[in-house]
């Protein structure tokens, strides 16, 4: 029997550290337009060129080199500009260095898993862990050259940890190589030239506490009124005192408004960015600060009410109510979600269903939603699951990272918990267990459905295995076997029951008898089978 890994405990998610709303610059005149562009463009030009020098400065990076950075830009821009754009740079370059670290891991497991397969035999079959041979001569000698490229890379990315290189496109590395395949991506030169510019200009400012809205360089007032302070070669566009130039528009933000207006009126800081959307071509603010962790709440006081036991898959949720015994309620829910298209639409329709999820969550009376401990990050090679391009691209395609995210965060806000449980055999043991006894003539009950189940009965601490069934009403074997018993190959099936006190009959007490075990020493018509084989076989 294969060896079980062992089950992480459940634990209460954290809260949300940080807040973002998003808001649109609507009724903006074209003189508000262009000048947004051109103080976009000329800091965008500023930070690229502070990146490429942050690059070169690599791990020689020190406080002095950061300050020397910080005046050059200050006299073509301006001090707090200079700051977050110059902050911006090393936060870009750090985000870098980790992103190249965790290549070099996915790489080593690559070369080690190809390195395992090719010292088999050809053909050799494999396990559920680990697996086996390359189906035939072809495949291995593809396999052989792919695994001297991955250690040449591997060797390259070493030298360039060791040396603090780093690899950063601004804008984004997607988009620059889409600028070779526009048929493809169905953007014409003129489109994909301005997506490339918008994509580069720069147009942040981290907030500051004490200062006037919490923002000196983008200040928005109570009313919504937004003001940019301009760089010193855009100060002769200023349309306000000290070089401040302020748009048409007016800004509410819908989404946190009380707790945004309560931090400005506090002057606690407040970060904010410009940003526009060339497909539409609109302008957008987003509106950012951090707040403190809310600590999480005990585990016996988010599974009081029950759970509800959610199952992510690639197209939906599938979902479950239990109670605080771990039995089903009512019937299952799915909540489906759409994620080919843009990242909008995908972001859209993840953040659709778990506020769907979320009410229904309310509606149900409980604290706590149940979810998968998911992370895809090493299970998704093509060295691991070899031919199994299907499958492949299904996790690939899941949204853990962003799913739990928003989850947590939108779960804060109506005071539900979220606990996430170990994801191991619970798709498995959930059909073994469970699909077949909530299945009826009026409910089919999917894998997804009994997988939902069976995560929600972890995460309450409970197996996820069903009770046994009571004993039947008399000894006679009319009413069949016990729910859960022991197989055939079980050692010590027919030894003595284990000594259950207090007195069961008016006889002997059970397990007290000279011949408890002995089977062949009862009072029966017939000795056992496994008696008369051992008769026959002396």
């Amino acid at each position: 029997m294969a060896e079980l890994r062992p089950i992480a405990p459940a634990f209460v998610v954290p809260g949300p550290s940080g807040v973002a709303v998003r808001d649109r610059l609507k009724h903006l005149t074209p003189e508000d337009d262009k000048l947004l562009r051109l103080v976009g463009a000329h800091l965008g030009a500023l930070a690229s060129a502070d990146l490429k020098t942050r690059c070169a400065d690599g791990l020689g990076h020190c406080a002095g080199t950061w300050a020397a950075r910080k005046r050059e830009l200050t006299a073509l821009s301006s001090a707090r500009w200079a700051g977050a754009i110059t902050k911006a740079s090393h936060d870009q370059w750090a985000l870098a260095r980790r992103c190249q670290a965790r290549h070099i891991g996915d790489l080593e497991a690559a070369i080690t898993t190809i390195t395992r397969r090719l010292s088999l035999p050809v053909g050799k079959k494999g396990t559920r862990k680990e697996p086996g041979g390359y189906r035939s001569a072809l495949e291995w000698f593809a396999k052989s050259r792919r695994l001297h490229l991955l250690q040449d890379r591997l060797k390259r990315l070493r030298a360039d940890q060791q040396a603090g290189r780093v690899r950063v496109v601004r804008g984004g590395k997607r988009l620059a190589r889409a600028r070779h395949h526009l048929e493809a991506t169905g953007l014409t030169e003129a489109e994909w030239r301005q997506t490339w510019q918008a994509e580069r200009w720069f147009l942040a400012a981290d907030g500051e506490s004490g200062k006037r809205y919490g923002n000196e360089t983008i200040r928005i007032t109570p009313d919504g009124q937004v003001s940019i302070k301009l760089p010193v070669p855009l100060a002769h566009h200023a349309n306000a005192p000290h070089g401040r130039y302020v748009l048409a528009c007016r800004v509410a933000f819908a989404h946190r408004r009380s707790e945004w207006a309560d931090r400005i009126e506090a002057k606690r800081a407040v970060a904010y960015r410009i940003h526009l959307d060339v497909t539409c071509d609109r302008w957008y603010i987003t509106a950012s600060w951090q707040i403190p962790a809310a600590p999480a709440i005990p585990m016996t006081a988010a599974i009081a009410a029950g759970v509800i036991g959610v199952d992510t898959n690639a197209d939906h949720l599938a979902a479950w109510h239990l109670d605080t015994h771990g039995n089903p309620i009512g019937n299952p829910r799915h909540f489906p979600y759409d994620l080919n298209g843009n990242a909008e639409h995908r972001d859209a329709q993840v953040r659709h269903a778990l506020t769907r999820l979320l009410h229904w969550a309310r509606t149900c009376g409980v604290k706590a939603i149940a979810v998968e401990d998911l992370d895809f990050a090493m299970e998704k090679t093509r060295e691991k699951h070899g031919r199994r391009k299907r499958f492949r691209q299904v996790i690939s395609g899941m949204p853990t990272g962003r799913l739990r995210a928003r989850l947590t965060s939108m779960a804060d806000q109506m005071g539900i918990a979220i606990i996430a449980a170990d994801p191991a055999y619970t798709s498995k043991w959930g059909a073994q267990h469970w699909q077949a006894r909530l299945t009826s003539k009026t409910r089919t009950t999917t894998r997804h459905d009994a997988a939902a189940v069976a995560i929600g009965r972890r995460a309450q601490g409970h197996p996820i295995r069903r009770r046994t069934a009571p004993p039947p009403a008399h000894r006679s074997d009319e009413q069949g076997h016990r729910t859960v018993q022991a197989g055939p190959d079980a050692r010590g099936r027919e030894g003595p029951r284990p000594r259950i006190p207090g007195p069961r009959t008016r006889s002997v007490p059970p397990g007290r008898g000279a011949y408890a075990g002995d089977q062949n020493a009862q009072h029966r018509s017939e000795r056992s089978t496994e008696y008369r084989q051992l008769m026959l076989s002396l």
